[in-house]
């Protein structure tokens, strides 16, 4: 099985791909486009700023690619943000594949969420054999509202969506490569999903 890491500058791709080596696989880092193509499972890590993510996607023109893919696509943290329409960290137009729009936490709560929090409402394949109520480790600032795409919630002064699908697009807003065994399941779960639609 072919794995790619989606490396544009932006995401935690080392933490990703030292999980993939604990799981007994072998992934590659790479922004080629041939590359993304030809592989059967994508991983689109994120971490920073949604406008300079966005801005670096451009560049090498993997904003284009990435909706147009077919194979399992699993989008983490910032990763999963950009693949929504829009974000209020720096006004930013992310890719359109989930028709949502990211927003900031209201005041009242420490941001950003740092930490451990649970995850419930689980749906689908992706949490396959995870219990409701998990923890999950988060950081983030930023957060996409309940909508039609969610497959799990989390509450952090208000619920919202901390994990997206639709057709072959995933998203989590937790980190699973530091997530321990159950975020470990939610990356072996992401592998073991069919290869194409």
């Amino acid at each position: 099985m072919k794995i790619v890491i989606i490396d544009y500058g932006a995401g935690n791709v080392q933490s990703v791909k030292f999980a993939m080596q604990r799981l007994g696989f072998h992934a590659i880092l790479s922004n080629n486009q041939q590359e993304i193509l030809d592989a059967d499972k994508i991983i689109f890590p994120g971490v920073g700023e949604a406008s300079n993510a966005m801005q670096m996607l451009k560049i090498s023109g993997l904003d284009e690619l990435i909706p147009k893919l077919k194979q399992p696509v699993l989008g983490i943290c910032l990763g999963m943000q950009l693949m929504c329409n829009s974000s209020e960290e720096g006004n930013t137009t992310g890719l359109g594949i989930f028709e949502v729009a990211v927003k900031k936490f209201p005041s009242g709560e420490k941001i950003p969420q740092m930490g451990w929090n649970q995850i419930s409402n689980l749906k689908g394949a992706l949490f396959h054999s995870i219990n409701e109520g998990e923890f999950m480790y988060l950081v983030h600032s930023y957060y996409v509202p309940k909508n039609k795409y969610e497959i799990a919630t989390t509450n952090y002064g208000l619920n919202y969506a901390t994990a997206l699908q639709k057709d072959n697009f995933y998203g989590v807003q937790f980190h699973p490569e530091k997530s321990s065994s159950a975020g470990e399941k939610v990356l072996k779960n992401f592998l073991n999903l069919n290869t194409k639609i």
